[in-house]
């Protein structure tokens, strides 16, 4: 596994690890508790989503679990937009998970990019053992 791609698996572990901390800190009543539950399966859900990428079969396999982790990415987004909209929580936090949020979503997007770029265009022949 390249730096960057570790790189990566942490960035996306910690993300985890500071959306599970905001749910943590969510009011319990019935609209926060349920805005949270699916802002803690998305939120959690990229890293998943990128280790498997990390084991991908094929540049198929590669691409469909990369936008899937960008999907997951963009709805926590949504959710998040939501928790702020309602000031159920502190902003500060908030900002701080959507900018992180944005900036993730930002990386999976150019990555599929890449990986889905012919390479014959470019000129390069596909080799299974470089990363993309």
């Amino acid at each position: 596994m390249t730096d960057a791609a570790r790189d990566l698996r942490d960035r996306t572990r910690r993300y985890a690890l500071q959306i599970i901390r905001l749910y943590g800190c969510l009011p319990q009543s019935a609209v926060a508790q349920v805005i949270g539950r699916q802002l803690l399966r998305s939120g959690t859900a990229p890293g998943a989503h990128y280790r498997e990428a990390t084991r991908a079969k094929s540049t198929a396999d590669f691409i469909s679990k990369m936008e899937g982790a960008a999907q997951e990415l963009d709805e926590t987004a949504y959710w998040l937009e939501l928790l702020i909209e309602t000031k159920l929580a502190d902003p500060h936090t908030l900002d701080a998970a959507s900018s992180e949020t944005e900036e993730l979503l930002a990386i999976f997007v150019a990555i599929v990019k890449k990986a889905k770029r012919p390479r014959s265009s470019i000129g390069l022949v596909p080799d299974p053992s470089v990363d993309l």
